[in-house]
């Protein structure tokens, strides 16, 4: 079968469209024909052994996929061949077939496209883990996000709305921002190319207060680097910064800033919580697939390729060029 492998150590042009054996279903394993596996941030850290899971070589990117399952390993009792399915295996997904933990694999509605599904579970996951979980978001507050326009930001921009938050979009392009206020987003914000200097870090910080009313009380930062010290001392008293992602840098906080507000630095670590709170994982993940069937959330494919080209499709995100969600179409 066909792989798209990461072979040495390096960015999206190191990859190599390769053949490999095919796997089995072992047992407590599902093996899934994929038909579509979805680009998040891990991959493009992951190939440059940036990421907090380093595989060994060869392995392929792909942090979760979404096909039909052909065969299952022993012990596995809840699903069966045909059965249409999604899975965060959290590499390994640019594949023509994969095997899995079934325990991690979830049904998808019959409606519901494999590239949606491909796109539904690692962006939505975090961003409701992030909003629920760790801000404890309440009707009727507001929350900025960083980075909206994203994969993770823009389930973020959905899934406040659906909470009933005020929904201020942060991208770098008006373009993008259109894009966030036509997934539900109240209002937008432009800010320019990093990284800041003080003046513009300041100016940042007024534009999202007076966007807010006079501060916000979450800010959802997918961006990090020097975006993150002026969103905080936008923060309303006792508000909630959600460490999402650093695709700007890991920024260093004053942390005078957060006695002064009596705020929260919040880590959002949802991959960890999965396997800490599985039961938990079920129940937002079962509330999401509730929300996708009303149409308050809807996973945004913006830009597609093919297995022999998912090494331009890593490069879009890496570049932070890419709008919504970027899928690799396996079949």
């Amino acid at each position: 079968m066909k792989a798209l492998l990461s072979i040495e150590l390096g960015g999206p042009d190191t990859l190599v469209l390769s053949d490999i054996d095919a796997p089995t279903a072992g047992p407590g394993e599902l093996l899934i024909e994929v038909h579509a596996a979805s680009v998040n941030y891990p991959d493009v850290l992951i190939i440059e052994d940036l990421y907090q899971v380093k595989p060994a070589r060869p392995f392929a990117p792909g942090a979760e996929v979404a096909g039909v399952v052909t065969a299952v390993g022993d012990g596995v009792t809840t699903f069966t061949p045909g059965d249409r399915v999604l899975a965060a295996p959290g590499h390994g997904g640019m594949v023509e077939q994969i095997s899995v933990d079934a325990a991690g694999c979830h049904k998808i509605p019959d409606d519901m496209p494999y590239d949606e599904a491909a796109s539904f579970l690692l962006t939505y996951g975090t961003s409701h883990y992030a909003l629920r979980s760790r801000a404890v978001a309440r009707e009727g507050e507001s929350l900025f996000i960083l980075g909206a326009a994203g994969g993770v930001g823009l389930a973020a921009v959905q899934l406040g709305k659906a909470m009933g938050l005020t929904v201020i979009a942060g991208c770098s392009s008006q373009e993008k921002v259109d894009l966030c206020i036509a997934n539900g987003a109240d209002a937008g914000i432009v800010y320019p190319p990093g990284p800041l200097d003080r003046t513009q870090q300041k100016e940042l910080s007024s534009e999202i207060k007076t966007a807010g009313g006079g501060g916000v009380d979450i800010v959802y930062d997918a961006v990090g680097g020097s975006y993150a010290e002026p969103a905080i001392r936008a923060l309303n008293w006792e508000g909630r910064f959600l460490v999402i992602g650093f695709p700007a840098g890991i920024p260093s906080i004053p942390l005078n800033l957060a006695l002064l507000k009596s705020c929260q630095i919040v880590g959002v670590f949802w991959g960890a919580f999965v396997f800490t709170q599985p039961d938990v994982h079920q129940t937002n993940v079962d509330e999401l697939f509730s929300m996708y069937s009303a149409n308050q959330i809807k996973p945004h494919v913006t830009s597609r390729y093919s297995l022999a080209d998912g090494a331009a499709a890593i490069r879009e995100l890496a570049e932070r060029r890419a709008k919504g969600k970027v899928v690799v179409d396996v079949r």
